[in-house]
């Protein structure tokens, strides 16, 4: 035996989650599964691209609801997110190629937000630390949150898709790093 801790099961690190606000249980809930996310997601899209951003909104939307996770298959809940996350990005994009050249068409939904004082908070805070990120990336994320397609965020900033895509890759990194220490306040409120 190498001296190494036996690891817990996924009940023990969700619980210490939503309990305490342990992020380093998450962050290994977080390594323990994001493979299988991310090929959940890429069975649903063959871009790998969108793949990686239906699995950054899988882990996203799991840390906000991990309250609601029962006792039972850590892996199959997460999963089931997953399904829902590709769905809606699936829904999505075919309002964009349905509409296609319409200016505004691609602009998603805007979300309703809950009106109490943490989460206006942590809008804020959110809105702050995506300033702060490198010029390029804060405003491929500004514009990404506003609803564009990575086209019409390279036609709005003169990137290349490509670029965009890594300008909103590495600054979604980057604001997930950010706002790590933020984020059990944002479940507990």
């Amino acid at each position: 035996m190498t001296g190494k801790t036996p690891a817990l099961p996924d009940e023990v690190l969700t619980h210490n989650v939503w309990e305490a606000g342990d992020n380093d249980s998450f962050a290994e809930l977080f390594a323990r599964h994001r493979k299988n996310v991310f090929y959940a997601c890429r069975g649903f899209f063959s871009d790998w691209q969108a793949a990686e951003d239906a699995t950054q909104e899988t882990f996203l939307r799991a840390f906000k609801n991990i309250r609601s996770f029962q006792e039972g298959d850590f892996s199959h809940w997460l999963l089931r997110i997953a399904k829902n996350v590709c769905i809606d990005e699936w829904r999505r994009r075919r309002t964009e190629t349905v509409i296609g050249g319409l200016e505004l068409a691609d602009r998603a939904a805007p979300r309703s937000f809950d009106s109490s004082f943490e989460m206006r908070q942590m809008a804020e805070r959110l809105w702050q630390e995506i300033r702060s990120l490198p010029r390029e990336q804060s405003r491929c994320l500004e514009l990404k949150v506003e609803g564009f397609s990575y086209e019409e965020t390279a036609a709005r900033t003169g990137f290349t898709v490509d670029a965009v895509k890594s300008h909103l890759q590495n600054g979604r990194r980057m604001l997930w790093r950010k706002m790590e220490g933020a984020l059990p306040q944002f479940v507990k409120g």
